[in-house]
């Protein structure tokens, strides 16, 4: 019998050790680990001897050297080189972290007992596979990207751990090595000599490999540097919108309606009869979700040249982007709103004809267009002509108003009055929002227009739809035939629709010098 045999037989032997324990839902005994314990040496005899066997025979021996302070040392290195193999060999046979163990010094004894109080302990099965994603791999990879984000300086990293502090200095390069030893492929000398450019095409190579280290931080780090930025920046358009979701990109189906027209309740005389009433409904517009998305790649030039802002500046500013993509499209919504039509075929902003929402005199947001603007926005009524509980929420102006609108909110008498005449407007409850991108809108010499919204529990005005309910953007890796470098993807699933026009008022405004 060959020793590959005798040793697949000892393996066996072991799992048969291991299933009695699961089996009766126990620990090993004493005569149980003391047997597995001799069938590990006896294994790892019989690898040596079968590595032996199948290596490749080497030169002559040279009469041995006399010793000396220099070979005592090269004797010391050699076995502390063997006792990190054995111990890297056993942890990988059964799914452990080598590292914590090479680290604290610990012989190949206490190695295998720690084996066996894990198989114990986890009741598992003996297994001779390598896995890359046990615990210490994956602090590892969370340390090694807060690392990276503490390098940038640009995102900030909450509470870094003490391994994040230790791989902080580490370079792109230095990186990519301490990942490929780790699992195993090269040592470390190897990989030392490689230049930066062979260095990049192995970790390529690795990209598209889902268990690998080196990419796998990558994206952590993406992923965190986009939320971070995301949530930086500084639009506007929530503080006035309403925020749903959808489950898929179909538009909403036409039967989704509103109820409404039911009139006032009836006096039910003694004994009377409750007569039956059918509500009327009403279309609702409907909504719809689209995909926005740039595709990036950390090139060979920025692995080459260490620039580590490559991995939070440039994926937190297509982050950025996306978020004023959506402000951009809600403005330009309000802006537009008198020339584009809303789902009932009428332009979202009219005077006189069918949504009352415009205001008759252009004019900036004085205390007077402020309160007819509110009188106008209360009177409305719902489809049904039944009456609103309008509650004004925000006034939305471009840039220029910001201290005009201060003393009319917070002054309690009306400015240049002789009769200090109380202001009525003083302390209103009226949130206000200032955008550049209405004054950016605004051609010279053009009138700036600016909005009254109703709190939207009182009526919806605007809504922004996320798909899944996921407001912040996706990255995935992607392989693209021809590119050289790490490619990824980032994307965003929204959909913006007015909900209802009595919500929304408008006045053109005046020139905003």
């Amino acid at each position: 019998m060959d020793k590959k045999t005798i040793r697949q037989q000892k393996f066996q032997r072991q799992q048969e050790l291991v299933n009695a324990a699961k089996a009766e839902n126990r620990a090993m005994t004493a005569e149980e680990t003391a047997e597995f314990q001799r069938l590990q040496g006896e294994i790892e005899t019989l690898t040596r001897e079968i590595e032996s066997e199948n290596a490749t025979p080497a030169a002559a021996p040279t009469a041995p050297a006399t010793p000396d302070n220099g070979n005592e040392q090269t004797r010391a290195i050699e076995a502390e080189r063997a006792r990190i193999r054995e111990i890297t060999n056993l942890c990988r046979t059964f799914d452990m972290d080598p590292q914590s163990y090479i680290d604290n010094g610990s012989t190949m004894d206490e190695v295998r007992q720690a084996v066996i109080e894990q198989m114990s302990r986890a009741h598992a099965p003996v297994s001779t596979r390598v896995t890359v994603t046990a615990t210490g791999e994956d602090d590892f990879r969370r340390d090694a990207s807060d690392a990276l984000m503490l390098r940038s300086g640009r995102v900030e990293v909450q509470n870094p751990s003490n391994g994040a502090r230790q791989l902080a200095a580490m370079s792109l390069r230095d990186l990519g090595i301490e990942c490929l030893s780790r699992e195993g492929s090269r040592g470390v000398g190897e990989l030392l000599r490689k230049s930066p450019d062979d260095l990049y095409s192995e970790l390529s190579r690795q990209f598209y490999n889902p268990t690998a280290a080196f990419p796998s931080i990558l994206d952590q780090t993406i992923r965190k540097s986009i939320v971070e930025l995301y949530n930086k920046v500084p639009t506007t358009f929530q503080e006035f919108t309403t925020k749903g979701t959808l489950k898929d990109f179909k538009a909403t189906a036409d039967h989704e309606y509103v109820i409404g027209g039911l009139g006032d309740f009836l006096l039910v005389p003694e004994n009377g009869e409750i007569k039956p009433d059918k509500p009327r409904t009403e279309l609702l517009p409907q909504r719809k979700l689209d995909t926005y998305g740039k595709q990036f790649s950390m090139s060979r030039q920025a692995f080459i040249n260490d620039d580590i802002g490559f991995l939070t500046e440039v994926p937190g500013l297509y982050a950025t982007a996306a978020k004023k993509t959506i402000d951009k499209q809600v403005y330009s919504l309000l802006f537009n709103g008198k020339s584009q039509t809303i789902f009932d075929g009428y332009a979202l902003f009219d005077q006189n004809s069918h949504h009352y929402n415009l205001a008759a005199t252009d004019a900036a947001p004085t205390a007077t267009a402020i309160q007819k603007m509110i009188l106008l926005m209360q009177k409305q009524t719902d489809q049904f002509g039944d009456a609103i509980y309008m509650t004004p929420g925000t006034l939305v102006v471009g840039m220029g108003y910001e201290f005009d609108l201060a003393v009319i909110f917070r002054s309690a008498q009306v400015v240049g009055s002789d009769h200090n005449d109380v202001n009525p407007l003083y302390n209103y409850p009226l949130k206000v929002v200032q955008s550049p991108l209405l004054n950016a809108m605004t051609t010279s010499g053009q009138k700036t227009p600016w909005f009254m919204i109703a709190d939207p529990s009182s009526a919806r005005g605007i809504q922004v739809d996320y798909l899944n309910g996921q407001e912040t953007p996706t990255i995935r890796r992607m392989e693209t035939a021809g590119q050289l470098g790490f490619v990824w993807v980032i994307y965003l699933d929204w959909g913006i629709s007015v909900r209802d026009f009595r919500g929304l008022y408008r006045n053109d405004g005046a020139v905003i010098s």
